[in-house]
């Protein structure tokens, strides 16, 4: 059997929508051979994740609990503990739309070279409504590279790093997720831009929450010296990786 991991950091904001993410994962629908199983790492020893899951003894649910080291840490915590060939971002405030497990390992299987795939993203509003955006990539494959150069020119993400699948081998290559304090997942999708094509799907893919405890919410995360030096960071090793890459050296 194969197994795709979802992996999910959980600190206390967000616990009150865990059940909800857990809907959204158990109403999947995956092709044959396939199954989930999802490491949920709690960020902190009183994050009392398990009372909050509608099945907490759902076998394919794995709950971990380690010190207090923000969202970075906890995803590469609970990617240490996941065992799938694929890995699966699903933030504990959001939710998935129907068929997204499927589609992703779709593109995966479908393009042997790719070696991560994301999706459109709606906005889940606090009165409930959905809201889209423009500017989203072609779908299909995406060149390798592109997420990068889009950055450089925007200082965002080409695809919404919320969104990410991506292959094991890949993903342990990078060490998991940058060690900062947010736009951990927008590093590690730079990263994997420039080491592997990657797939858009244009459907949309995930309902991102928007709520006022959300971390893109904190003061530091659009502006000032934090957001610069966390911009440059996620700029500097993608681009050396994609030096290496181009120079045959990896």
């Amino acid at each position: 059997m194969n197994v795709l991991s979802v992996v999910t950091a959980v600190h206390p904001a967000a616990l009150q929508y865990l059940g909800s993410a857990y809907a959204s994962l158990n109403a999947q629908t995956l092709p044959d051979g396939w199954t989930w199983e999802w490491c949920i790492q709690e960020d902190g020893p009183d994050v009392a994740s398990k009372e909050l899951l509608p099945e907490p003894s759902d076998p394919r649910i794995h709950i971990g609990s380690s010190r207090k080291g923000g969202p970075a840490v906890a995803r590469t915590m609970a990617f240490a503990r996941s065992t799938g060939s694929l890995i699966k971002v699903l933030d504990a405030d959001d939710e998935l739309t129907a068929g997204t497990l499927a589609r992703d390992i779709a593109a995966l299987e479908a393009h042997p070279r790719i070696g991560w795939a994301t999706s459109r993203v709606v906005d889940l509003m606090p009165d409930g409504s959905l809201v889209g955006f423009d500017g989203d990539p072609s779908p299909g494959v995406m060149p390798r590279g592109a997420v990068l150069e889009h950055w450089r020119e925007h200082r965002r993400p080409q695809v919404h790093p919320a969104t990410l699948c991506a292959r094991r081998d890949l993903v342990t290559l990078l060490g998991g997720w940058m060690a900062l304090p947010a736009s951990e997942d927008t590093g590690l999708l730079t990263a994997l831009s420039v080491l592997s094509e990657g797939y858009f799907t244009a459907e949309a893919g995930l309902r991102y929450r928007k709520h006022s405890a959300q971390s893109t919410a904190h003061p530091d995360h659009a502006t000032g010296a934090e957001w610069a030096a966390r911009m440059d960071i996620i700029e500097a090793r993608a681009a050396a990786l994609a030096d290496l890459v181009t120079s045959s050296k990896v």
